[in-house]
């Protein structure tokens, strides 16, 4: 503040700069409304889809054991089912944060063992299975939308803390400072202008 030198043209930039940094901060402050918003909205998802998923888990591993009893270990049966890399992940921005959105569903389930030597327990179990993976693709997309809405919620606050704490009050000082420089100067003018007066009259 010291090197901020007291003029009408500084205190004009000094109010102009605390303006767009109060602007600053209001934006800033609706940003983290809104990713707050859509992080809790995400939370609930979150919950709701590690629930079902805990209990998909648990009915496919016990059809898998039911399979197991009535076929012996499927793994060998198991390696007949191809690898499904149909994942195509895309982005939506929300607030300039972008967030990972997994279109559409896998390719529909489609056994690829023969149904020779199987039965309907490898059936069940197979499309618990297909649910299960269904459910951690979604699982995966909400939770690390929730991470990267996490720190972005994080950086938010921190550049809004910065402006309410640190800098705009910087430029409330310097304006004040300003402010006092030039009405003391103007005091200044006004008793040097009465006292030229007073002694162009006694003459």
């Amino acid at each position: 503040m010291a090197a901020v030198l007291p003029t009408k043209g500084n205190l004009m930039a000094a109010k102009r700069s605390r303006a767009l940094a109060a602007t600053g901060y209001e934006l800033m402050d609706r940003k983290r409304n809104i990713l707050i918003r859509e992080l809790m909205g995400l939370m609930d998802t979150a919950k709701q889809l590690q629930g079902q998923i805990d209990t998909v888990f648990t009915q496919a591993y016990e059809s898998l054991q039911t399979a197991n009893i009535h076929l012996g270990i499927c793994d060998r049966i198991a390696e007949a089912v191809e690898v499904d890399d149909s994942l195509d992940i895309r982005y939506r921005s929300v607030m300039g944060v972008e967030l990972p959105r997994i279109p559409g569903q896998s390719p529909p389930p489609r056994p690829e063992y023969g149904f020779v030597r199987t039965s309907s327990a490898l059936d069940d179990c197979y499309l618990k299975f297909y649910r299960v993976k269904e459910l951690t693709r979604r699982l995966a997309e909400v939770e690390t939308s929730i991470y990267r809405l996490a720190q972005a919620i994080k950086k938010t606050q921190k550049r809004a803390n910065a402006l309410q704490n640190i800098v705009i009050p910087g430029f409330d000082e310097t304006i004040r400072f300003i402010t006092d420089a030039l009405e003391e100067k103007e005091r200044e003018e006004f008793v040097r202008l009465k006292v030229i007066k007073r002694a162009s009259t006694k003459r």
